[in-house]
């Protein structure tokens, strides 16, 4: 039976949906999903036990939900600096400025402590854990990402093979992401031995490391 606190009122529900979320979240960063228990969610959110099924279904459905919210936020951002810069200059942006949009894009979210801890959490647990499945990454925010790249790229360098645009991207993202493993590592060393890691220079040369090779492979397809 639900409680009094959870009946059907749409003001009352949200309150009651936003303490099950945010106690779940938190519970599921410091304990991991196999030790929170639907128990333990329902009496950090001072809510019944029912609470949990009734407004996301289950344990499960709740975690993915929190994910979801992440994915969500990470990949708008995403899209959004990708159309930003696309509505740029006529729309006809430069090539670098495509790709740098989208490199802020990318690792600003990840960089704000504030809106990251929790995310940074979760990620090291489901790491170990694997609750989530795979198709949830690739169509929540690896497809909608990549099909924006896709089409900007496609106009920004019409002469470039769509088929290794995928490639393209991976490998941004695969340079943007070692520059946060490397930007922590630099963050416990003693800096008097190694210079001291500057993120935004380490970003503008990815940007302009990958502008040049996209340039260069072009101009080889040209010839």
């Amino acid at each position: 039976m639900i409680s009094q606190d959870n009946k059907s009122d749409g003001s009352t529900d949200k309150k009651v949906r936003d303490r099950l979320f945010e106690s779940a979240e938190e519970l599921f960063c410091e304990q991991g999903f196999e030790g929170t228990s639907v128990r333990d969610i329902a009496a950090s959110a001072k809510c019944n036990i029912a609470s949990v099924n009734y407004y996301f279904g289950g344990k499960e459905k709740l975690y993915r939900e929190i994910w979801r919210r992440h994915l969500v936020t990470l990949r708008d951002a995403r899209i959004a600096g990708i159309n930003k810069v696309m509505f740029q200059n006529g729309g006809k942006p430069e090539l670098e400025d495509l790709l740098r949009s989208f490199a802020e894009a990318f690792i600003s979210p990840l960089v704000d402590e504030n809106k990251t801890r929790r995310l940074n959490k979760l990620i090291a647990r489901e790491w170990i854990e694997n609750h989530l499945p795979v198709n949830m990454f690739l169509e929540d925010i690896m497809v909608p990402t990549l099909n924006a790249m896709r089409s900007a790229l496609a106009k920004i360098c019409p002469g470039l093979d769509e088929s290794k645009i995928p490639f393209l991207v991976i490998s941004i993202v695969g340079q943007l992401l070692h520059l946060l493993h490397v930007k922590a590592i630099f963050q416990q060393i003693d800096t008097t031995v190694l210079p001291k890691f500057d993120l935004a220079q380490a970003i503008d040369h990815v940007v302009k490391f990958s502008t040049a090779g996209i340039q260069v492979y072009l101009k080889g397809k040209c010839e």
